[in-house]
């Protein structure tokens, strides 16, 4: 490159060692400035595009009157997020009206808008739905399994990730109803302007493939 060829040049510059030195030490600065250019900026974008089932990109943190923004990343063949239909419903249908606003988000490559439309049509879901194979939402909201919860300030700050409740204590280990509903406490606190309990709780379900 150019650039090199001007710093290591010493010959034409006249340099003496020390000099040498400097020039050496400038070349290796601006030839991992120039890889690091290359190798673009790879943090998310602050306003994320999104697919909806009809493959419109839409900002799901464009809610300007909403108190919380809560995703519920699901799935449509895990047993667990299957189970987990009634609880979501009830939940969006108690919080819904209170100024928390609900997307319901299909993160697997795998399966397609019409797949999705069954199964939202199957498991009576009223919440809009995203898709997100790129697992940019997955990323933000930090999350591995399907069914699990990330709630979001307007502002898009992460306050809470994980289980929606304790029903599942682990694979093969399920209590007969939730002890603790971590989501619900997490949407009273915001509501009442509290502080939260704790910010994560580990969910047990299906793994999303290439989660990071």
């Amino acid at each position: 490159m150019a650039i090199q060829k001007l710093f290591w040049n010493r010959e034409a510059l006249n340099m003496t060692p020390a000099r040498g030195v400097v020039f050496v030490t400038l070349a290796t600065l601006a030839t991992l400035a120039m890889l690091l250019i290359g190798s673009g900026d790879r943090r998310l974008p602050d306003q994320l595009r999104i697919s909806d089932l009809t493959g419109q990109q839409v900002d799901p943190f464009q809610a300007i009157d909403a108190k919380a923004i809560v995703f519920i990343f699901v799935s449509t063949d895990c047993p667990i997020s299957n189970r987990y239909a009634p609880e979501v419903r009830r939940l969006h249908s108690e919080f819904e009206t209170k100024g928390i606003k609900f997307w319901l988000v299909y993160p697997n490559r795998d399966e397609s808008p019409a797949a999705i439309r069954k199964h939202t049509t199957e498991y009576d879901f009223s919440l809009k739905v995203l898709r997100d194979p790129d697992h940019l939402l997955v990323t933000k909201a930090m999350v591995h399994v399907t069914p699990e919860a990330a709630v979001f300030l307007p502002e898009g700050r992460l306050i809470y990730h994980g289980r929606i409740d304790n029903q599942y204590a682990d694979f093969g280990k399920q209590r007969p109803a939730a002890t603790e509903r971590d989501l619900k406490e997490v949407m009273d606190a915001v509501l009442a302007g509290k502080t939260l309990r704790h910010a994560t709780a580990r969910a047990i379900g299906c793994s999303i493939p290439n989660a990071q």
